[in-house]
């Protein structure tokens, strides 16, 4: 199915008779779960994943997967969200389990996941936001904001640098995980994230 496709002609949505409708918390369930299988299939896949496998995976019929999301589009445009949901979503449960600067750096790992699945998406996000298909989300000012609430709990507890632009660490962080992408050293990633916690912290704290 390529890009846009919609739903094919003489599809049974969902499976169901004409005109049934699912109980709203199993269409809730059904939708969770086909964009759980569609984070993992992208963030895995090398190339285009077929939509077909995704709602075999998922253990639905096509017609249920076209039922929630007409397109690819639409698909990838809910798993992107999910993902950047997740990720700037993820800051007070961290702050509240570990110290600030312990912290940012498990953030900093689930932000890597975060772009290890834009990734896999980036082409169909690409043509999305070019067409205006997919809304274009403010992925920079939330991970920049996510970044800034660490940094302040760090600030207070005196274990992060209070004088660091989170933007600057935003950029840092993208141009870090970019460019280890599909290295060939699968721990360079880590190492140079390592090195980005090292400068954040301040002198008196080594």
């Amino acid at each position: 199915m390529s890009t846009g496709d919609p739903v094919p002609p003489g599809t049974d949505i969902g499976n169901r008779p004409r005109g049934a409708r699912a109980p709203r918390a199993d269409a809730q369930r059904n939708r969770d779960k086909l964009i759980r299988v569609a984070r993992a299939a992208f963030t895995a896949a090398e190339g285009t994943v077929p939509l077909e496998a995704i709602a075999r995976d998922a253990g639905v019929g096509i017609g249920t997967l076209y039922r929630h999301f007409p397109t690819r589009e639409a698909l990838v445009e809910a798993v992107y969200a999910a993902e950047l949901d997740d990720v700037t979503g993820s800051v007070p449960a961290l702050l509240r389990q570990l110290p600030p600067d312990a912290a940012l750096r498990a953030w900093m790992e689930r932000y890597a996941a975060f772009v290890a699945t834009k990734r896999a998406m980036a082409e169909t996000l690409r043509a999305g936001w070019a067409s205006g298909r997919i809304a274009t989300p403010a992925t920079r000012e939330r991970i920049t904001a996510a970044i800034a609430t660490i940094l302040a709990g760090g600030a207070e507890a005196g274990t992060l640098r209070t004088d660091v632009d989170p933007q600057d660490i935003t950029v840092m962080l993208m141009g870090t995980l970019l460019a280890t992408t599909g290295g060939d050293s699968p721990g360079q990633a880590g190492r140079l994230l390592d090195l980005v916690m090292d400068a954040l912290r301040p002198k008196t704290a080594h």
